[in-house]
């Protein structure tokens, strides 16, 4: 492990602080808010528009700007400052100080800058060892960057003055957030009261690590240990699961599949024994950034009132993508990471068999190897047929979702999905399989949104497919299904209520 600190000159502050984390009592105490306001700190590793790979990045940047908008909670967010972070904000953050972090044997220098936006108050967390490189995760020394990150959220409270009522941590790179908040600063009196909800974005991904990093890495110690230990390893979401007042997922349906090794990833015995404190909260989505009658990166604006525009961005994609414009041929299309829990196996099972069909299909985006040479051999095999995009591209991907006729999402698992939520701001027809937030987001029916299949199983997508595609050469019944699509709520007005009444809950 590296020892190496960056340096900077300590800058004189207005407010009396602890800067050293070895000292055990603050100088400082909670001041509250005005207005009475409840306080909510939001821990992790990304954040739209600053720094995304996911939808984790979009839960935070919409839900915190959510929870501001009702005007009873003061929001904010912390996160490490990245190297990739552009420019256009990076000029914009206000340098607030620095101070020390102590993290087993290292004692690290943490800058803290600080930025507001849509009345959330936005902190970065500084260091250059640790985060001026490309990208948020993949490399080798992962636990201690996010080790340092959660272990500097702890201590920059008294910092910036700002001791939340929960202090809400997001995935396994801010589980130690949780986890230190109940070990190392359980004594400290300013720390007690605050309460904690982790949660679970995907369980696939959880922290592990070796035991004999416990002490050296993590500074967990003896007797903490029995919280973090899971099956002879360090388990960083089990310890977060077990240290949290709360722990939550991002659909009731996931909630539930967790519990099950299908889905658990072999945390299923710990999820089983809290589950007393576990709650589904269903995603919301931007429908402000996902609008089609004001979005410029489509084709022409539509609405529900008048969905007239819709057939001119279907016109359009054919042409970009070199597509015959056949207005009356439905338009499959697919925007995914090209990975197998995505349901791929399914899709290249039966692919061709619905291709012998009066149907285009559209496949946007990059993953295995396998699946992006599939695709792009039935894209030469069907050149009037397929088109395969195997890119990453943002303004590309609003172009299909508002050109399509029906969104396939055949996932193995899915936590909450965001996707086909995006398709139907676009009046684009989910198809999906039963699972995770797809099933709490997707239902079929006369008065449904889209259509479901609930066996993990190829044909019996393309049945449903074929369903779609029947009802979609009858106008006036897809005509009002489209209306139902589009008009369906997944705003995060709706989802940061739900939150809301676990934030009252956890705090009594």
């Amino acid at each position: 492990m590296a020892t190496t600190t960056t340096t900077k000159t300590t800058v004189t502050r207005t407010r009396k602080v602890v800067a050293k984390t070895g000292d055990t009592k603050a100088t400082e105490t909670k001041t509250p808010v005005a207005g009475g306001k409840k306080k909510v700190l939001f821990v992790a590793s990304e954040c739209t528009p600053f720094m995304v790979t996911g939808g984790l990045a979009e839960v935070i940047g919409s839900l915190s700007k959510a929870l501001a908008d009702t005007g009873r909670y003061d929001v904010r967010v912390v996160m490490p400052l990245y190297s990739d972070i552009k420019e256009e904000y990076r000029t914009k953050f206000h340098y607030t100080g620095n101070l020390y972090v102590h993290l087993a044997w290292r004692n690290q220098y943490c800058g803290v800058f600080e930025y507001e936006k849509d009345g959330v108050k936005f902190y970065f967390i500084d260091n250059e060892y640790y985060f001026k490189r490309p990208g948020c995760y993949g490399y080798f020394d992962d636990g201690e960057r996010f080790a340092f990150f959660c272990r500097s959220v702890l201590e920059i409270m008294p910092f910036i003055n700002f001791y939340p009522d929960i202090m809400h941590c997001h995935d396994w790179q801010a589980a130690l957030a949780a986890i230190y908040l109940k070990t190392n600063y359980c004594f400290r009196e300013e720390y007690q009261y605050i309460k904690c909800l982790f949660t679970i974005h995907n369980i696939e991904y959880q922290g592990i690590y070796s035991l004999d990093l416990l002490c050296d890495l993590f500074d967990i110690y003896g007797r903490y240990k029995y919280l973090v230990e899971y099956n002879n390893c360090i388990n960083l979401m089990k310890g977060a699961i077990e240290c949290s007042e709360h722990f939550s997922t991002v659909s009731p349906r996931y909630a539930d599949e967790i519990k099950y090794p299908y889905y658990s990833h072999g945390l299923d015995p710990i999820i089983r024994n809290n589950e007393f404190k576990l709650t589904g909260i269903l995603n919301g989505i931007d429908v402000d950034g996902y609008n089609s009658e004001t979005d410029p990166k489509i084709f022409a604006n539509f609405s529900a009132e008048d969905l007239s525009g819709k057939a001119k961005n279907k016109e359009e994609l054919q042409k970009m993508l070199n597509l015959p414009v056949k207005s009356d041929t439905p338009i499959i299309s697919m925007i995914s990471r090209l990975v197998s829990h995505k349901g791929l196996d399914l899709v290249t099972n039966v692919l061709e068999d619905l291709l012998q069909d009066d149907v285009q299909v559209v496949v946007l985006g990059t993953g295995d190897q396998q699946y992006e040479g599939f695709f792009k051999y039935l894209a030469g095999k069907y050149p009037e047929k397929m088109s395969a995009q195997i890119q990453f591209n943002n303004e590309l991907s609003r172009k299909i979702y508002a050109g399509s006729d029906i969104f396939l999402m055949p996932s193995k698992s899915e936590p909450c999905g965001l996707s086909q939520m995006i398709a139907s701001r676009y009046a684009t027809v989910p198809v999906v399989r039963e699972t995770g937030g797809l099933y709490d987001s997707i239902k079929p029916g006369e008065n449904g949104n889209g259509y479901t299949f609930a066996n993990y199983n190829a044909h019996d997508m393309l049945y449903v497919l074929r369903q779609a595609i029947g009802d979609y050469h009858d106008k006036e019944r897809w005509s009002a299904l489209m209306q139902r699509v589009i008009k369906t709520d997944f705003s995060w007005s709706r989802s940061a209520g739900e939150y809301e009444k676990l934030y009252l809950e956890m705090l009594g």
